[in-house]
């Protein structure tokens, strides 16, 4: 279980890396160009090459891009084009740099529901797996529940990957996004439950990084609002039950939380996660 934040890309890709280093992260989320653009901007070449040698050197691994925000596999057929586009290029730059994959959140299905954009979203990901290298994850994401979202259920994304039908489609688990739409992660018997359906839905094998974010709502809200861990409804005692349980025991963990100054992951809130690891004798 690797430990470890979104950091920022900010003055050159590997600046992502010193910057992980600085808080003592052990695996690291970036965004490889702005999250809010739909024009892609490529990493220098010498950028690429320095967060090779830099990431192996301080072994921070493994390394996930996030996608771009704008991403939407259920929207209209040109906003869906420009989503695969941009995957691609997300992907495309996670095989040079040796990162793990790409984790994207599905978007919205505008009010038509699952079943009317689960063709059209298949087919979209299934696109973008086949105009991209194969040694990269395409990484879906579960969402809160909010609006129209894609994925806030286990049964949700189950479906779109086995539509998929693709080893190389994966799962990023957001403990906030989780206990908004209404999964109680905090509490060990319904974890139980949470995990057993994930595992009959999309499978264990499928899960290869988490989101540790505290929730700033209530259970079953619906709502996408990251606090601080311990700050928040699941709390220190949620992430213990939730750190202890079989399914995520080698699972790297990474922070999207505000931070104590609303400037992201932090080193106070990365050491919190550590102090709950050690206490529970987990090795990295």
């Amino acid at each position: 279980m690797r430990l470890g934040a979104h950091v920022s890309a900010s003055g050159g890709l590997d600046k992502a890396i010193d910057r992980a280093q600085e808080m003592g992260a052990e695996t690291i989320q970036v965004f490889v160009s702005s999250p809010r653009q739909w024009r892609f901007h490529s990493p220098k070449e010498e950028h690429v090459l320095a967060f090779r040698e830099k990431s192996e050197a301080a072994g921070v691994a493994p390394t996930f891009f996030h996608g771009s925000y704008l991403v939407n596999v259920g929207g209209t057929p040109d906003l869906v084009q420009k989503s695969v586009d941009l995957l691609v290029e997300n992907m495309n730059v996670a095989a040079q740099v040796g990162a793990a994959g790409v984790i994207f959140h599905g978007g919205s299905h505008k009010g038509v529901g699952f079943d009317g954009v689960l063709d059209q979203a298949a087919s979209a990901l299934t696109e973008v797996l086949e105009r991209s290298p194969n040694d990269a994850w395409l990484i879906v994401e579960n969402c809160a529940g909010m609006g129209s979202q894609i994925g806030a259920s286990f049964g949700e994304i189950g479906r779109l990957i086995q539509a998929v039908g693709s080893p190389r489609m994966k799962v990023c688990l957001d403990t906030e996004h989780c206990f908004a739409a209404g999964y109680n992660i905090a509490d060990p018997k319904a974890l139980d439950d949470a995990m057993d359906e994930f595992d009959r839905e999309i499978g264990l094998d499928r899960l290869v990084a988490v989101h540790a974010n505290d929730a700033k709502v209530e259970l079953g809200s619906g709502v996408d609002r990251h606090e601080n861990i311990g700050d928040g409804h699941i709390g220190i005692a949620g992430f213990e039950v939730l750190m202890s349980h079989p399914a995520f025991r080698d699972v790297p963990f990474v922070l999207e939380v505000p931070g104590p100054d609303k400037k992201g992951p932090d080193k106070e809130n990365l050491d919190r996660l550590k102090a709950i690891r050690a206490r529970l004798g987990i090795a990295i």
